[in-house]
């Protein structure tokens, strides 16, 4: 394992179990984000109007990685999924990032390679906050 993915490990294994986010932070901060995600509630209601480049990120915290209908994602983030990855806020933190150290750790698979290519190095605590406010009532 590289250096840089052991460092990666072992960060992840120190994170809480929530990540310590500011939801109002993380709103403005996924304008980032929607050049290529969408924010659109089951009723079909949109709450962000965003790319279709990338899944549909409401509900994702809660969500096994790489199973959203109707997007086609990258081998290794579906992998991740069959390995039981959930998102919760602080994985989701880790994997925005930087996505393919995280799946290249997550998975063991140093040949592991995701769709998304974007870090967002600082604030992803934030927005993994935000998205987490982002749920379905029941």
């Amino acid at each position: 394992m590289s250096r840089t993915a052991l460092a990666f490990a072992i960060a992840c294994l120190a994170s809480p179990a929530l990540a310590a986010g500011d939801v109002a932070i993380g709103e403005k901060e996924f304008n980032k984000c929607k050049a290529c995600h969408s924010i659109t509630a089951a009723d079909g209601t949109a709450i962000v109007k965003g790319g279709k480049v990338g899944p549909n990120l409401f509900g994702v915290i809660g969500r096994s990685a790489g199973t959203f209908a109707d997007f086609k994602y990258g081998e290794a983030l579906i992998a991740a999924g069959q390995k039981g990855l959930i998102w919760d806020e602080a994985q989701l933190s880790s994997y925005i990032q930087d996505p393919a150290a995280f799946l290249k750790t997550y998975l063991g698979d140093e040949g592991a390679k995701g769709k998304m290519v974007f870090k967002l190095a600082k604030k992803s605590d934030d927005v993994a906050a935000y998205l987490a406010s982002l749920i379905a009532a029941p």
